[in-house]
C-alpha cells in the first residue's frame, strides 16, 4: 500500500477509530475514497476502522491549508465531549480482510458491523434496469412460429395424419401418397397394410424398401414427407398466455414457449419443464438459448406434452457500466466474475477500480463490498437473491448550472466562468409572460470540511435583465436558480353547465367559485328541471376512481392466476388440463372485461333551489373543467341484471323495489336475491333488503321502512339491480369480497358488470 500523502496523514493520523460525527465529516470531503484496514484485539475479533488512503480528485493546497484548523478544532472538541468511539468488530470466522485492506465477510457480519456507524448505500448510481430476456417475447407470434416447408429429419416420429410420399421406378414404376390412419396404419398396393406409427423417418424407409423387395426386384425407391400433422400441446403456470396450443409436429420446445408469449414477469427462465404421461422429461434453461445460443436440449414436442414453468427463483441485479444491465435469475451459487459475465462483461467506459455490492439486511440498504475488477477475480465471493451488482463508470466532469420555473425553456445550462444571470435567461430564450420578475430564487451549496453549506440568494429579475450589477451577480457551479410564477396565475379556469339551466354553456370561474354561483350565472333551472338527477363530474375525482377500478382488477388478477398456477400444475390427466384451460379462458375475458371499464368522474350531490342550496354542504368550490348536467324530469324506473327481462319501466310511487323485480319478469334461478341494490339517480348506491330493516350506508346505521327518511327506496330515475350468484361459478369462490368488489366497481364506472358472456 502507497504511503499515505501529507494531507492523507493531516485527516486520517494514520489508522484510527473514528466515530459517526467524524466519518459524516470525512465523507463528504470531495474527492477521497476510503478503504477499511485492520487491526487485532485482545478479545480475538477483528476492528475494521475507516481510514482514508487515496486522494482521487486534485485538491488545491490553499484550500487544504485554510480548512486545516477548522477541521482538527471540530474533531478535538468531539473527543473533549467524550463522545463514544464506535468500532466495527466482526468475528474472524465471518470477515476476511485482504492484502490491499478491503473488508470482505457474510452479510450478516458486515452489515452488523456497518451499522454501528450508520454506513449505508453511499456512492449513489442511478439504477434502471429490466428483468433479462422477457422483452424477446414481445414480437409478432409469426415471426417465432415453426418453418414447415423444410426436409424432414431422419429422427422424425411418425404418427396419424402425417402425409407419406413413395416413388418407384427400375422393374415397376409408380408413386402413391398416402395417409397414416389413426390406427397408425398406411395402405399399398400388393405390399397391403403397414403399421408406422412410433418409426421414426429413417426406419420408415428401411421399413418401405423392405416390404416392397418382398414383390419386387431391380428398382430404386425414394420415399418423402408430404403435409405433415399438428399435435396439441399445453403451456401451464407462471406462462404469459397459458393454455392449449396446437402446433406444427415438428415444434419444439422453444416453438412452444415463444407461442404462449414466453414465462410472466414471475416465472422461471431457468427451469422450464416438459412433462410427459406424469414424468419430466427435460428441464430446460433459456439462459443457455438466449446468451449462448445453444439449443441442444430444446427437445422436439409430442401430442399432450405438458409445459410447466414454474413460480421465479432467486434474481440479483446488475446495473452500471456492462454491455447488458438487467436483472438476471440465478441458478445455483453465482459469483460475481459470472454475473458480470451474463451481463456480457464491462463496456468501453467502465471503471474498473470500482465495484460494489448493495444489499438489503433488515429493510435497510447497504453496501457490503467494494473493490475493483482484480479482486473480483481473486475472490470466490458469491451473489446472493436481492443483491445489485455495480459497475460504475469512467466519471466525466461536466460543470453546469440548473434553471427552472416560469422561462421558455427549464433545464440544465453548461457553466463557463464570468457566466451572469443574464447570460444564464438569455440562454434560456427569456421569461415567459407570467413569470414573476421581482423576486427569484438563487440556491448555491459550496463544499466545507464541515460539510455542504447552502445559501439562498434573492435575485431582481428585472434589474438583473437591466444590468444592474447588484442583481445580474456572477454564477457558480451547481448554482440553482428558480424563476417564480405571478401568484396565483392561471390563464382562466373554466366550467360547464348543461341541461336545464336558462343558459348552459363553458363559463369562466375564479379561485373561490361555488357550485350555486354557476348555477345564478347560467340563468337558474328551467321548470322541467330533475334536481335529484343531477350529474356532477371532476376529472380529479375521475382519477382517483380509474386507479380504484385499476387496484381491484389488479387484486382480482393476481389472486386468479394465483389459483391457477396451483391447480394448472397438479392437472394429470387432458380432461383435467381441458377443464382447466377452459377455466383460464373463462378468468381472461372476464379480466379483459373489466379492464375496459371506464372511470365517470361523478360525485354524488343534491341540488336545491338557489336560495337553499348557497351555503350548503352541497354548495361546493368549483374546479378547472367541473361538469354539471341537470336531467330533465325522469318518470322511468330501470331494472336490470339477473332479471327475466331488462325493462323501463314507469314509477309508481307506491311500487317498491320487488313490484318493480315483478314486473321484469321476476328472478331467474341464478339471481343473488340477497345482494339487490339500487343505483340512485343521484349517483350514489343503496343495497335492498326485503326485511324489517335495512342497511343505510351513507349514515352507517340500521333504518327500519317507517324511519327511512330524505331519499325514498326508489326513485324516478333509479336503476334497480339484481346480481348474479356468484358462488355457481367455481372459480369466483377463490376470491374474497367478491360481491362486494363488483358492486365497487359497478358504482364508480355507472355500468353492471356481468360474470360470464
Amino acid at each position: 500500500m502507497e504511503k499515505p500523502s501529507e494531507f492523507e496523514q493531516y485527516i486520517s493520523g494514520g489508522t484510527i477509530d473514528i466515530d459517526e460525527f467524524q466519518f459524516e465529516i470525512l465523507k463528504k470531503l470531495e474527492g477521497i475514497t476510503f478503504q477499511y484496514t485492520a487491526k487485532a484485539l485482545p478479545t480475538g475479533k477483528i476492528a475494521i476502522p475507516i481510514r482514508i488512503v487515496k486522494i482521487t480528485k486534485r485538491v488545491e493546497r490553499e484550500q487544504i491549508d485554510a480548512d486545516k484548523d477548522k477541521g482538527r478544532d471540530e474533531i478535538d472538541k468531539l473527543k473533549q465531549q467524550k463522545q463514544e468511539i464506535k468500532t466495527l468488530e466482526l468475528s474472524d470466522k465471518n470477515a476476511v480482510i485482504t492484502d490491499a485492506g478491503y473488508l470482505i465477510g457474510s452479510t450478516e457480519a458486515i452489515a452488523d458491523g456497518f451499522k454501528l456507524i450508520g454506513i449505508k448505500s453511499s456512492y449513489p448510481l442511478t439504477i434502471t434496469v429490466k428483468q433479462f430476456g422477457y422483452d424477446l417475447f414481445s414480437q409478432p407470434l409469426s415471426t417465432f412460429a415453426p418453418v414447415e416447408k423444410v426436409p424432414v429429419g431422419p429422427d422424425y416420429v411418425i404418427g396419424p395424419d402425417d402425409e407419406v410420399k413413395i416413388v418407384v421406378w427400375g422393374s415397376i414404376e409408380g408413386q402413391w401418397s398416402v395417409v397414416v390412419d389413426r390406427d397408425g396404419k398406411i395402405t399399398l398396393p400388393k405390399v397391403g397394410m403397414l403399421g408406422v406409427t412410433g418409426l421414426t423417418y429413417k426406419e420408415l424407409k428401411a421399413l418401405l424398401h423392405k416390404e416392397f423387395s418382398k414383390y419386387f426386384t431391380g428398382f430404386e425407391m425414394n420415399v418423402g414427407m408430404g403435409a405433415l400433422r399438428t399435435m396439441r400441446v399445453y403451456v401451464v403456470g407462471n406462462a404469459s398466455k397459458p393454455g392449449a396450443y396446437t402446433l406444427s409436429s415438428l415444434s419444439t420446445l422453444v416453438n412452444a414457449i415463444f407461442a404462449a408469449g414466453g414465462p410472466s414477469k414471475t416465472g422461471t427462465m431457468r427451469n422450464i419443464q416438459v412433462k410427459r404421461n406424469g414424468t419430466t422429461v427435460v428441464n430446460f434453461d433459456m439462459y443457455d438459448f438466449l446468451l449462448k445460443g445453444d439449443k441442444t436440449k430444446d427437445v422436439r414436442l409430442m401430442p399432450e406434452d405438458v409445459i410447466f414453468i414454474p413460480p421465479i427463483g432467486n434474481v440479483a441485479a446488475i446495473a452500471g457500466s456492462v454491455n447488458n444491465p438487467a436483472i438476471y435469475e440465478l441458478k445455483g451459487e453465482t459469483k460475481i466474475q459470472q454475473l458480470m459475465d451474463m451481463a456480457g462483461g464491462l463496456n468501453a467506459v467502465a471503471f474498473k477500480g470500482r465495484v460494489q455490492i448493495e444489499r438489503i439486511v433488515d429493510g435497510h440498504k447497504y453496501i457490503v463490498f467494494e473493490s475493483d475488477t482484480d479482486a473480483v477475480k481473486d475472490k470466490d465471493l458469491a451473489i446472493q437473491s436481492g443483491d445489485v451488482l455495480k459497475i460504475f463508470q469512467i466519471v466525466q466532469d461536466r460543470k453546469v448550472v440548473r434553471l427552472v420555473g416560469a422561462v421558455q425553456k427549464e433545464g440544465e445550462y453548461g457553466f463557463s466562468s464570468g457566466m451572469t444571470i443574464k447570460d444564464l435567461l438569455h440562454m434560456a430564450g427569456g421569461l415567459k409572460y407570467y413569470a414573476y420578475n421581482k423576486d427569484a430564487e438563487l440556491t448555491r451549496v459550496s463544499v466545507t470540511n464541515a460539510g455542504p453549506k447552502t445559501e439562498k440568494i434573492t435575485i431582481n429579475i428585472e434589474k438583473a435583465l437591466n444590468g444592474d450589477i447588484s442583481s445580474n451577480i456572477k454564477l457558480q457551479e451547481n448554482d440553482y436558480l428558480l424563476v417564480r410564477t405571478v401568484p396565483e396565475w392561471q390563464v382562466y379556469r373554466t366550467v360547464t353547465i348543461q341541461g336545464e339551466v336558462k343558459f348552459p354553456g363553458t363559463y369562466t370561474i375564479k379561485k373561490g367559485d361555488k357550485l350555486s354561483s354557476i348555477i345564478e350565472r347560467a340563468g337558474g333551472y328551467t321548470d322541467s328541471a330533475y334536481l335529484r338527477g343531477a350529474v356532477f363530474i371532476r376529472e380529479s375525482v375521475k382519477d382517483m376512481q380509474q386507479k380504484s377500478i385499476e387496484e381491484m382488477i389488479i387484486r382480482l388478477e393476481r389472486e386468479f392466476i394465483a389459483g391457477s398456477s396451483v391447480s394448472a400444475s397438479t392437472a394429470v390427466s387432458s380432461e383435467e388440463v381441458s377443464a382447466k384451460n377452459t377455466e383460464m379462458e373463462s378468468k381472461q375475458k372476464f379480466i379483459a372485461s373489466l379492464k375496459k371499464l371506464k372511470a365517470t368522474g361523478r360525485i354524488s350531490i343534491r341540488l336545491a333551489h338557489l336560495r337553499l342550496l348557497k351555503g350548503s354542504e352541497y354548495d361546493i368550490e368549483l374546479h378547472e373543467g367541473d361538469n354539471l348536467h341537470i336531467p330533465i324530469k325522469n318518470s322511468v324506473v330501470n331494472v336490470i341484471g339477473s332479471v327475466m327481462s331488462h325493462s323501463s319501466l314507469i314509477y309508481l310511487e307506491k311500487h317498491d323495489y320487488k313490484d318493480y323485480i315483478e314486473m321484469a319478469g321476476g328472478y331467474p334461478r341464478y339471481a343473488d336475491t340477497d345482494n339487490v341494490y339500487v343505483l340512485k339517480i343521484d349517483g350514489s348506491a343503496r343495497k335492498l333488503s326485503s326485511g324489517l330493516i335495512s342497511w343505510n350506508s351513507l349514515k352507517s346505521r340500521w333504518e327500519m321502512p317507517a324511519f327511512i327518511d330524505e331519499v325514498k327506496e326508489i326513485e324516478p330515475g333509479d336503476t334497480i339491480v339484481v346480481p348474479e350468484k356468484l358462488e355457481r361459478i367455481a372459480w369466483m369462490r377463490e376470491i374474497r369480497d367478491i360481491t362486494q368488489i363488483l358492486m365497487q366497481m359497478a358504482v364508480i364506472a355507472a355500468v353492471v358488470i356481468k360474470v360470464l358472456p
